[in-house]
């Protein structure tokens, strides 16, 4: 077990999720192969190893520099091409802290946010003539 827990720790969060795939998929070589072309898209299962290959880089950057600051820096580049307004309903929906949530709207709306309620679309009204 030991040589076993140091070759996957040795592979880092890619070895992680082989690991889930082949616990989910009950050890089934079939499914593991599956699950990886299947998140390789239209580039099938090398494309599968190449998304691990890139959580593995995407994830040594947030243990770098942490996920808050990452988080901040893709919001604030984002915030230049797309509605404020959007990226903050977004953020809401995050499945993060409440704090971490605040700092990021913080971030991109500097002004003090108090209301943290959606805001709502406007409401269609049909007229219907009886």
């Amino acid at each position: 077990m030991d040589e076993i827990v140091k070759k996957l720790a040795g592979l880092g969060l890619p070895g992680i999720i082989i690991v889930i795939l082949a616990v989910t998929s009950a050890g089934s070589n079939a499914a593991i192969v599956a699950a990886l072309t299947a998140l390789g898209g239209p580039f099938g299962i090398v494309g599968g190893i190449g998304i691990l290959g890139l959580i593995t880089v995407v994830g040594d950057t947030v243990a770098g520099y942490g996920i808050e600051a990452v988080l901040k820096a893709v919001y604030t580049e984002r915030s230049k091409t797309e509605s404020v307004r959007y990226l903050l309903k977004e953020i809401k929906d995050l499945p993060i802290s409440d704090e971490l949530k605040l700092k990021l709207r913080n971030e991109l709306s500097p002004e003090v946010i108090i209301d943290t309620e959606e805001i709502q679309p406007p409401k269609t009204i049909e007229i219907v003539e009886e």
